[in-house]
């Protein structure tokens, strides 16, 4: 298998697994699940907040916004380090518009392995 089979098939494999779960909203997992652009990243929950990385292990990349769960209702779109906000949003669908429209540059499918594999991707070229 090709790495870019094999990190399609460990995408959709985790893309499956939280939509089953309970550990994040279901609704901002299947509008992030539905946006072309996240589903071909790797998602990951961490205290109730959905995250995208660009690559299948961890460490995960951070250069991706999350989305927050927001008190009352409704979501926060942070990132990509805990101290910038991108802004609230009343649906999941608006919040993963937000986070689509923060992407880095040339952002495409996640690699498989970690941070560092892909940093060093890139610095190939």
């Amino acid at each position: 298998m090709n790495t870019t089979g094999a990190a399609a098939e460990i995408i959709e494999a985790e893309w499956t697994r939280l939509l089953g779960s309970d550990r994040v909203d279901v609704d901002v997992v299947r509008a992030a699940h539905a946006e072309p652009r996240l589903r071909q990243l790797f998602p990951w929950v961490g205290m109730w907040e959905l995250h995208f990385s660009r690559c299948t292990e961890h460490p995960c990349t951070w250069d991706v916004p999350y989305i927050a769960p927001r008190q009352g209702g409704g979501f926060i779109v942070a990132g990509p380090s805990r101290v910038e906000s991108v802004g609230e949003a009343d649906t999941a669908e608006a919040a993963v518009e937000m986070v689509a429209g923060h992407l880095p540059p040339n952002c495409g499918r996640a690699v498989v392995g970690n941070r560092h594999d892909l940093a060093a991707l890139e610095d190939r070229g």
